[in-house]
């Protein structure tokens, strides 16, 4: 299987508009892909908190639009990152879009865990409640964003729900870049799955960007790893991998305590 993360850099100096038509030309040049994968909130910038309001869209809005068509003209599976929802009741939700190669949905995802603590996202996007895998031909996708990644109990929810690969978009500070990597590796190898971790490279309402898209296999070994730049890491991988490290090593059969959390 072929992934490729498209470490999309996003800067004050290029309008939403123009970034979308950019980011969907990249996509279709993916052609030949399995899957590619996006970054989180690359619309705006996962921390420029002013234009979440003001960028947020419905869900079948403009980047909706953009990717969903991407997705059909290359034919591909794509993760097109996540964006600022607009919900009919006015609530905000920062929620990832999953197109299969025929542009269809396949899948949306609201963020669980919103970081900011008491500003930002935090208190600016509502919760999801949610978690949500995606059947693709070779492997289960559990979908995750960013901050989540620091939440372990999600993704054991996730190989509950069947997941062999995640698939992490996000905007990751450089100042915290020795977590991203540490916590990608951590998710494969405890839940014995593969990781993509797909970054945001640039500079977000002054904070920069760590970049540093990252592919793990269930050993916890990586497979590919981007620089700090914009760039696209592809990478082929082998799912049906994570059924054999789970036979030869069955640690996951050892668990004592579960998780419940609503899925679908």
């Amino acid at each position: 299987m072929r992934a490729s993360l498209l470490q999309v850099a996003v800067n004050e100096d290029e309008s939403v508009d123009s970034r979308r038509r950019r980011v969907a030309a990249l996509v279709r040049d993916q052609a030949g892909a399995d899957l590619v994968v996006l970054p989180e909130l690359w619309t705006t910038g996962a921390f420029a908190y002013e234009g979440f309001g003001t960028e947020a869209e419905p869900l079948e809005g403009p980047t909706y639009e953009a990717m969903a068509k991407a997705a059909s003209e290359a034919g591909v599976w794509l993760h097109a990152g996540s964006v600022p929802e607009r919900d009919p009741d006015g609530t905000l939700y920062n929620t990832s879009l999953v197109f299969s190669p025929s542009g269809e949905l396949a899948a949306s995802y609201r963020k669980i865990h919103r970081f900011g603590f008491d500003k930002g996202e935090a208190v600016l996007m509502g919760a999801g409640q949610e978690l949500v895998t995606v059947r693709l031909p070779d492997t289960v996708v559990g979908v995750a964003t960013c901050y989540d990644l620091r939440f372990p109990e999600l993704f054991r929810g996730l190989v509950d729900a069947g997941a062999e690969t995640f698939v992490v978009p996000a905007g990751w500070p450089e100042r915290r870049r020795a977590h991203w990597t540490l916590l990608a590796r951590a998710r494969a190898v405890e839940n014995q799955a593969f990781v993509l971790a797909c970054g945001t490279a640039g500079t977000h309402a002054g904070v920069p960007q760590a970049g540093r898209s990252v592919v793990v296999d269930p050993w916890g070994e990586v497979l590919a790893e981007a620089g700090p730049g914009e760039e696209v890491l592809t990478v082929d991988f082998d799912p049906e991998s994570v059924a054999g490290t789970r036979d030869r090593f069955p640690a996951l059969k050892d668990r004592v305590l579960g998780l419940d959390r609503p899925r679908r």
